[in-house]
């Protein structure tokens, strides 16, 4: 079933590609990263105010701590900034981890913590004609400021997600040339995906588009931006499409749930030519409860303790 709900643009900010939102409630704002405009944004609910740090390096995905700091996944590693202050400069200068890319011209992509608090996040290489399976799935050892690889050969990985007991990993890969998203049991105890399985096919015939960034509710259900569709769907955990809402621009990027009562999808955007739309972020009325957003685990004495 395809319909629309109360949808509305938050600011008047327009990235070159919005990703990777994530809500602070301690904050009551949304964070999210302009990843081709090496921007870092937070957006106040209660003010409505916006306020933008310029990154070093394009940022494809990040993590928030419990007491301030973001971990941020870039070009060349992960690296760890204090907590953001307004009209300030951004310091990340901290590498949590360096990462060894299997080819040139690669970057972080879409990634987030567990619900245990570990950091995942996927790589790709930029050039998406290519279609070159250089990418990786890679676990934050943050003890050890190192990288573990789960997953390899992925071309644009995506839809990373959790279930609410944690014991299942979603992800996807967006590539034109897959349109696949997977689900893998997760050990909670060790950080580790596998048996892995087809969840959903999105074939390029079906008009549902490419499955990019994603989240899931309070109930279980995974909610995934059709980029190219202007849709965002939910699948029930059994990989039933329950739902698809339409947005007003073309390529929705990744979507979280925030707001003060978990019950608002915000949803990022790629910007289009054309399109005075695109590259907005919206609040949607989606009448479900999201979960909280886990904040980076640290260990005692690598940094301070504690997302936002």
């Amino acid at each position: 079933m395809t319909g629309t709900s109360s949808i509305e643009r938050i600011g008047d900010m327009r990235c070159g590609v919005g990703e990777s939102p994530v809500w602070s409630a301690r904050e009551e704002a949304l964070y999210w990263t302009d990843i081709v405009g090496r921007t870092l944004w937070r957006w106040e609910a209660a003010t409505g105010r916006a306020h933008a740090w310029a990154l070093p390096e394009m940022a494809g995905s990040f993590a928030l701590l419990a007491h301030g700091g973001v971990a941020l996944a870039m070009e060349s590693g992960i690296y760890l900034a204090q907590h953001p202050v307004p009209d300030a400069a951004i310091d990340v200068s901290e590498r949590l981890a360096s990462v060894a890319h299997a080819s040139e011209g690669m970057r972080f992509n879409d990634g987030r913590c567990d619900r245990q608090g570990r950091f995942l996040a996927g790589t790709m290489v930029l050039d998406m004609a290519l279609a070159r399976a250089a990418g990786r799935l890679y676990r934050l050892d943050a003890g050890r400021r190192a990288l573990q690889t789960l997953c390899d050969e992925l071309i644009v990985p995506n839809g990373l997600a959790f279930s609410p007991d944690g014991r299942t990993m979603y992800l996807s890969d967006s590539h034109p040339s897959r349109r696949v998203i997977w689900s893998f049991d997760y050990d909670i105890d060790d950080g580790v995906p596998h048996a892995r399985r087809v969840f959903v096919e999105m074939d390029a015939v079906s008009g549902l588009g490419r499955p990019d960034g994603a989240a899931v509710d309070a109930e279980g259900c995974y909610w995934i931006c059709g980029n190219d569709a202007g849709l965002v769907h939910r699948y029930t955990p059994a990989g039933k499409l329950d739902r698809s809402i339409r947005v007003p621009v073309a390529k929705p990027a990744m979507c979280a749930f925030g707001g003060a009562q978990l019950d608002t999808l915000f949803v990022t955007s790629i910007r289009v030519d054309g399109d005075a739309l695109s590259g907005a972020t919206f609040a949607v009325d989606v009448g479900v409860k999201g979960l909280p957003e886990p904040a980076l685990r640290m260990p005692v004495g690598t940094a301070e303790a504690g997302g936002m």
